[in-house]
């Protein structure tokens, strides 16, 4: 269970930054509070599961799914560029979130 509540937590940390992006600023009321509160969600969400998850690997899986989904959600909703090496790099990630994973004794 603490592995699908980590998840949320990433999923929610991807749903910050996109809704910080488009508060622009924090000028615009509701992408502002969907940030605020999805980062406590996520904050939230990331303290559950280490109460069972190694701290080094619940906090490297959680930055690593905001990041690639991050970089998906740029890509897919926000236009941004989608070079080999951006492709690449995220690849890099997703390799050392399996690893972190399969390395974790709980």
């Amino acid at each position: 269970m603490a592995w699908l509540i980590l998840f949320v937590a990433g999923l929610l940390e991807v749903i910050w930054a996109f809704s910080m992006k488009k508060s622009e600023g924090f000028s615009l009321l509701w992408p502002s509070v969907i940030t605020i509160v999805a980062m406590a969600g996520s904050v939230w969400l990331l303290a559950i599961s280490m109460k069972s998850i190694p701290l080094g690997t619940a906090y490297t899986i959680w930055t690593g799914i905001g990041a690639v989904g991050a970089f998906l959600v740029g890509i897919a909703v926000l236009g941004e560029a989608a070079s080999p090496m951006r492709w690449l790099a995220a690849a890099l990630i997703v390799s050392g979130l399996i690893l972190m994973k399969m390395s974790s004794t709980s």
